[in-house]
């Protein structure tokens, strides 16, 4: 096996900002692993909106001297290196976890509820509130480093954690199964395709609202009808029709979300990306009987749930592009594009 050496190249965030505040270091020094950790060599990280979101301090609400533009609400220590999916070989172990690990392929939850030997009450985020995989080595608790035995490449595994996790909690929470018509919006996107397959895994019915250019692809995934995100949702679907609605967009089209819900449907929101704040008439609300739900922490049986079926293949990964890590700005300009299907993925060799 290779010697760990004692300095890494990877990406420091250095504050919020453009993209001049990523920049690509080949002196970071190499984390060493806490008595219950583990040090994963790095082999491929997939890149998320939560890494430009970060970046840009979008999470904040305004605070003056940005003490909650994390995911968990904290500020952000910098230098930070970003990476909120993993793909890599654990390459040691702390004195308390199992060195059957060693030398294990893994990827990583990244909602963390052990950070550096501690339990946490209010879970960090990889790449968020602690160090994460825009690098060649990351430490992460045992707990969080699930081996996987998968024909997938490390960088289709690397499309995995973030985005299907999100959508496997999001389905989890509202309780989707074969009974229910899903209404999925920002189906081309990381989460929103895999919401399209693990809806589909429950033998839902799914509808995918996306960009027309991406309807072929969003099919071929599983979405039984495909529709535009300009198109007029009551006009199409007409009120009272879906059962479960899994949302990633918000924005200024929201009410009729809650229009083409039947009553006692369940929303779920993950995302923002049409703009965060939204109208709500609370009469629609409470005459439905509507449940409303938001999914940021992971519910204790999500990641497990997610590696069987990685390993059974019931869903397959999307991956659009690949970059090397050096090429992270180039990588989130083209993330930011929004002219692709699944998954943009940073290689780290």
């Amino acid at each position: 096996m290779n010697a760990i050496p004692i300095k890494m190249r990877g990406i420091y965030l250095l504050g919020h900002g453009d993209l001049e505040q990523l920049e690509f270091r080949d002196d970071i020094p190499t984390p060493s692993p806490g008595l219950s950790d583990v040090l994963i060599r790095v082999s491929a990280a997939g890149v998320n909106n939560t890494d430009l979101n970060t970046r840009k301090a979008w999470y904040s609400k305004g605070t003056k001297n940005l003490e909650d533009a994390s995911w968990a609400g904290e500020a952000i220590r910098f230098p930070r290196i970003q990476g909120i999916d993993v793909c890599g070989t654990i390459v040691k172990v702390g004195k308390r976890v199992d060195k059957a690990m060693l030398n294990q392929r893994v990827i990583v939850e990244p909602c963390l509820r052990e950070v550096n030997g501690k339990w946490l009450n209010t879970p960090w985020f990889l790449g968020s509130e602690c160090d994460g995989g825009f690098a060649k080595y990351v430490v992460v608790a045992s707990r969080h480093a699930y081996p996987i035995q998968s024909s997938f490449s490390d960088v289709e595994l690397a499309s995995f954690p973030c985005s299907y996790s999100t959508a496997e909690n999001l389905l989890t929470r509202a309780k989707v199964d074969e009974n229910d018509v899903v209404c999925v919006t920002g189906a081309s996107g990381g989460v929103g395709s895999a919401a399209v397959q693990l809806a589909k895994a429950r033998h839902a019915k799914v509808i995918a609202i996306a960009n027309p250019s991406k309807s072929n692809k969003l099919k071929s995934l599983g979405a039984d009808q495909v529709l535009s995100r300009n198109d007029h949702l009551l006009q199409k679907l007409g009120e009272n029709q879906i059962d479960v609605v899994i949302d990633l967009v918000a924005g200024e089209k929201w009410g009729d979300l809650l229009n083409i819900l039947k009553p006692f449907g369940r929303y779920a929101v993950a995302g923002a990306i049409g703009g965060a704040h939204v109208n709500l008439d609370v009469r629609t609300l409470y005459l439905k009987d509507l449940n409303l739900m938001g999914c940021t922490v992971l519910e204790p049986s999500v990641f497990k749930n997610l590696i069987q079926r990685i390993e059974a293949e019931e869903i397959v990964p999307v991956v659009a592009k690949t970059f090397p890590l050096h090429q992270i700005a180039a990588a989130q300009k083209y993330f930011e594009a929004k002219q692709y299907t699944g998954k943009i993925v940073l290689t780290i060799d």
